[in-house]
């Protein structure tokens, strides 16, 4: 009996590339579909699809003929031109939902975020009966709601679909949260947004990668089809305190000044405009979105991807994030 055949969209990147090495584990054929050539040590183990996830045809090629289809590819950030934030990931998830469909995939997992629900306020210990937000403040989070809505409402008895919402994914390997902290760090131009003392959640790659596969089980195994997932390490942590111990485990100097919310809104409400006006190469330094984000509680209840999904962290969280933090001094 042939082993099944698995898409891993995005499964380039970093936490796709992570869901790619389980399933290779696993002995499942592996398909990826990205944009970049892979990896010189990946690439003889997987087969290849190239393309973006605005071309329906190379995307559709690539879903035929497999059994389950890991959607973690995204157009992320927090800026960007509306139409590109929406032919990636609402125009990409409906065109690997109706793949899917057409080619009798049998489970589809799709990677989502908590932005769904961004709704400027904090979060303590909310669960997934949250609505989807109304007030996104970027179109990475409102296109991503709208990709999950269209994701779930495909749930069925023969395409199981499931999301999964990791909140800020970190670990090895990665190479836009941390190296973009540190860069900021070593300009000086890093600032505590508030008081300080807000809480976030946090989701090693190695936690969320294992969900990823353990959604898979529990949708073949008729649990969690048609559901959203908040994902975690299982306890929330200070946010600014997370960052500086990344920041003085790579030897630099603890962030210490600080701004207050309502200015950094100001600010990146001013950038925002002059990133439209202007426009201007990048992103903006502040954001309405991201100052929120630094200064508000975001932690979420992860009771039922613990029922359902078997969820657990995959390490330990201050361990890992010392030794992560040692690696990164020369860099």
């Amino acid at each position: 009996m042939n082993p099944p055949t698995v898409l891993v969209t995005g499964g380039n990147g970093f936490l796709g590339r992570a869901v790619v090495e389980r399933c290779l584990a696993r002995g499942y054929a592996v398909r990826v579909y990205g944009r970049s050539d892979l990896s010189a040590d990946l690439s003889p183990r997987v087969t290849f699809h190239r393309g973006d996830l605005a071309d329906a045809t190379a995307l559709t090629a690539a879903v035929q003929g497999c059994d389950y289809v890991f959607h973690v590819a995204a157009k992320a950030g927090v800026w960007g031109a509306w139409d590109d934030y929406v032919r990636s990931n609402i125009t990409g998830t409906e065109t690997v939902v109706q793949a899917c469909r057409e080619h009798g995939v049998k489970v589809l997992v799709y990677t989502s975020t908590p932005s769904v629900v961004f709704n400027g306020e904090s979060f303590r210990g909310a669960d997934e009966s949250l609505p989807y937000g109304t007030e996104f403040l970027c179109a990475y989070a409102e296109t991503k709601a709208t990709a999950e809505r269209r994701a779930l409402e495909a749930a069925s008895d023969t395409l199981k679909v499931c999301a999964l919402r990791p909140h800020l994914i970190w670990g090895p390997g990665d190479h836009h949260l941390f190296p973009r902290v540190l860069e900021r760090a070593r300009a000086g131009k890093l600032r505590i947004v508030g008081d300080g003392t807000n809480r976030v959640d946090v989701t090693h790659v190695d936690t969320a990668a294992n969900a990823h596969l353990s959604a898979l089980d529990a949708l073949l195994a008729g649990r969690a089809n048609g559901k959203a997932y908040f994902l975690s390490q299982g306890e929330p942590v200070n946010l600014w305190e997370f960052i500086n111990r990344l920041v003085v485990g790579a030897g630099l100097p603890p962030i210490t000044r600080k701004i207050p919310l309502r200015r950094a809104y100001v600010i990146g409400s001013v950038m925002e405009a002059l990133w439209t006006i202007l426009p201007l190469k990048g992103e903006p330094p502040m954001t309405r979105f991201v100052a929120v984000e630094l200064a508000k509680d975001h932690w979420f209840d992860v009771s039922a991807a613990q029922r359902d999904l078997g969820l657990k962290p995959a390490v330990d969280t201050w361990t890992e994030l010392d030794r992560l933090a040692a690696t990164l001094r020369t860099k």
